[in-house]
């Protein structure tokens, strides 16, 4: 399929050459056919694929060698958090092992984050929380609520007044966006989460950063349950 705009060529490639590699179509070490055959195949330009294998290099997905070509190289040499990397892999349902990953990763720094923000946030930025709570509570349907409840975790980050963590949700915002989508797909009733998120705004309010601690970490434990199929009903809170 030929991209109209010609300007996008090369990222339409990067795109589809990206996706096959992560979601395994492609695996490490596999060569990729030889250049005018891919360009043909993908129906552009030799310079346009050309332009997409160096975006495809520069991410560690693959590696191109004179006299071997260009093959896949293997996952641990992949930029993980690259945002192209992480909405790739997010693309199609993610396998339960990269889910679990992200949600190890969440444990670690959310809620240090929410007791950090119960202690250093401002009036601006609670007031970001709990509109973003609000329209959590307010949600017609899991898109909307998944938006909210992004935002939210946002919101919560911005009001650590601690520009590190803040880039690092800018890093994974792609991913914790397909996976609250995911997790409110997984109920019937996508709101099972918002007494939690209840808690922590809350907590945050009070500027009780052990209670904001605990209540993110029960979130987040609550939620990787939910996607692995374990949760329990729970009494609400």
């Amino acid at each position: 399929m030929r991209v109209a705009d010609t300007r996008n060529l090369h990222g339409h490639v990067t795109h589809e050459l990206g996706v096959r590699i992560v979601s395994g179509q492609l695996q490490p070490g596999e060569a990729l056919p030889r250049e005018e055959t891919l360009a043909e195949q993908m129906a552009v330009s030799r310079t346009a694929l050309r332009e997409a294998m160096r975006v495809l290099s520069a991410k560690g997905l693959v590696e191109a060698r004179p006299k071997v070509g260009t093959r896949v190289r293997e996952e641990r040499y992949w930029h993980q958090l690259d945002a192209d990397v992480l909405a790739w892999r997010c693309a199609s349902m993610p396998p339960a092992d990269f889910v679990q990953k992200l949600v190890q990763m969440r444990e670690i720094f959310e809620p240090a984050a929410a007791a950090l923000a119960a202690r250093r946030c401002d009036a601006s930025q609670l007031k970001q929380i709990e509109l973003a709570y609000l329209a959590m509570e307010a949600a017609h349907d899991s898109d909307e609520w998944a938006d909210a409840d992004l935002q939210f975790h946002e919101a919560v980050l911005v009001a650590t007044h601690n520009e590190l963590m803040i880039s690092l949700f800018s890093v994974v915002e792609t991913a914790l966006g397909s996976f609250f989508v995911q997790s409110a797909r997984k109920r019937g009733d996508f709101k099972y989460s918002l007494p939690y998120h209840r808690q922590v705004f809350e907590a945050i309010r009070r500027r009780q950063p052990e209670v904001a601690r605990r209540a993110m970490q029960q979130m987040i434990l609550d939620s990787s349950a939910n996607m692995t199929g374990k949760r329990r009903a729970r009494k609400s809170a």
